[in-house]
């Protein structure tokens, strides 16, 4: 195996547009590219840069109801919108627009495309900046999500026989409560949710009670984090949970929700986390993978409304799953670009690291009661 990380990348990722004035600007997934581009990374034999296909009908309803697929289908031709506020559809977060259909279902095709890169052996890892909705549910569209493609990618590689047991890690500022809700009986999925909590942030869910239910009791996890958490305790609690959950559960693949939204310039949130943060947790997850699970580990993409820091980190986080080094300056034609399609100019560092502090007492108790509400369901210490 020559190229050893996949990157999943299409021009159509810019369709999934809910507008000029809509929070999910897709310009962030095209400046990732320039600046993997402009740094030389694309270009790096042991990278494979790939195109997907939209998603069949079929993958789609492996997770989302007939019923909520034709109708996304319906409002994406434009024949009608009766009925379609019911799925979620129109609301302020998610209005319809044209060909939302196949938008979707190329963004969930990318999640596909990169587990199956990852399962069929052709890359030890792959990324794409494209999905990551996570908040869609079976029946309706919620939170910029229209269809779940991280579900998606999952429950095909289960279906398939691909995998037995997958673990899903979301970093999202927002609670990855759609995926924990269609995987809440599950004990063939853990997931894992490090998030502002739902006393201040939407979707208003994921805290530490929620566990799971019946057969899945203890494998949906929540690290519902205060707001104004910043790297140090940030790290703590990711540190605290996710490696050993992730040694005793041994899944046969990794997920990883990759949203940015943590950022401390984040306009929507507020976590105050820097790029060193999320490249260290890059740094933890492929480490854990090549120890678990022979490399097999997937990240897409997910929130981040800053459209000039989003790139910044999705190129940091894929310069650790390839084992690349970059330099810390940021091309001047890529700021120029910057300028150009988001009306910004970005740092000249890819990296911003916050200046290193305790670890806060609510997040060391809040890692806790995250130890207590689920590690004995996994024979695992909470002291």
């Amino acid at each position: 195996m020559t190229a050893k990380t996949g990157f999943v990348y299409s021009e159509e990722f810019m369709k999934y547009d809910f507008g000029l004035f809509h929070p999910m600007n897709q310009i962030r997934i095209k400046l990732t590219y320039e600046l993997m581009k402009e740094l030389g990374i694309l270009d790096r034999e042991e990278v494979m840069v790939s195109e997907p296909e939209a998603a069949t009908s079929e993958q789609i309803q492996l997770i989302h109801s007939k019923d909520y697929v034709e109708m996304v289908r319906t409002v994406s031709d434009g024949k009608s919108t009766q009925g379609a506020f019911l799925f979620g559809l129109g609301s302020g977060d998610n209005p319809i627009f044209e060909d939302m259909y196949h938008a979707s279902a190329v963004h969930t095709g990318a999640a596909i495309h990169a587990t199956d890169m990852v399962t069929d052996g052709q890359v030890n890892h792959a990324f794409t900046p494209a999905g990551g909705l996570h908040h869609a549910s079976r029946s309706r569209a919620s939170g910029f999500c229209v269809f779940n493609d991280p579900a998606i990618a999952i429950k095909k590689l289960l279906v398939e026989g691909k995998v037995k047991r997958a673990a899903y890690v979301d970093i999202d500022a927002h609670h990855g409560d759609g995926v924990q809700a269609l995987f809440y009986d599950s004990p063939e999925v853990l997931t894992i949710s490090l998030h502002e909590s739902g006393r201040y942030l939407f979707p208003g869910t994921g805290f530490e009670n929620e566990v799971g239910t019946g057969d899945g009791k203890g494998f949906s996890v929540n690290v519902p984090l205060p707001t104004y958490t910043r790297d140090s305790s940030y790290i703590f609690a990711f540190n605290e949970i996710v490696p050993p959950l992730l040694e005793s559960f041994k899944p046969d693949l990794i997920l990883t929700q990759l949203g940015t939204d943590a950022h401390q310039s984040d306009p929507l949130t507020h976590l105050m986390i820097g790029t060193g943060t999320y490249e260290r947790i890059a740094g933890t997850i492929h480490d854990l993978a090549h120890e678990i699970c022979d490399g097999k580990w997937v990240g897409v993409g997910g929130g981040g409304y800053d459209p000039v820091v989003v790139p910044r980190i999705w190129t940091v986080i894929f310069s650790k799953m390839a084992g690349i080094e970059l330099p810390d300056e940021v091309p001047d034609s890529w700021k120029s670009l910057c300028k150009k399609l988001a009306g910004e100019i970005p740092s000249d560092k890819l990296h911003d690291e916050l200046e290193e502090t305790e670890v806060a007492a609510d997040v060391r108790a809040l890692v806790g009661d995250v130890k207590k509400s689920v590690f004995p369901y996994h024979g695992l210490d909470f002291n």
